[in-house]
């Protein structure tokens, strides 16, 4: 066979790339990936498939919280340029949950707000006197 058989040169590179995997801690714990391959049904004794999966959620998370931070830079600069008049002397950002969102949107997963349901001050201390 050539030395330069494509398919050799994709086997060695995924060899390589494997076996680094033993040596990477991920950002997020194996102990978590596992957990949630498992909730899921899958289940694999190779640390490294592990690993692989933490790696590309990690790679999941750090594209939508790039993608969430360059919109709310975009909805920042739109405001400081609606209000010429005002110097702007604060330069944090504040992301948003709309931010996140539009994100999200983005991947095709929709984030919907937790209703909050809160009982009125009168019907707490009522329950709380019966239990007295």
């Amino acid at each position: 066979m050539n030395s330069a058989d494509p398919k050799h040169d994709d086997e060695a590179a995924l060899i390589e790339f494997l076996s680094s995997l033993m040596d990477y801690t991920p950002t997020i714990p194996d102990e978590l990936a596992e957990h949630y391959l498992g909730k899921s049904g899958f289940q694999c004794p190779d640390i490294r498939v592990t690993r692989l999966v933490a790696l590309a959620t990690q790679k999941f998370i750090a594209e939508i919280a790039n993608d969430a931070l360059q919109l709310c830079k975009a909805r920042q600069s739109a405001v400081v340029k609606d209000k010429r008049d005002k110097l702007q002397k604060d330069k944090r950002l504040i992301l948003t949950n709309d931010d996140l969102s539009k994100a999200l949107r983005e991947y095709g997963v929709n984030m919907k707000r937790q209703e909050y349901f809160a009982e009125s001050p009168s019907t707490g201390m009522e329950s709380a006197a019966r239990d007295d």
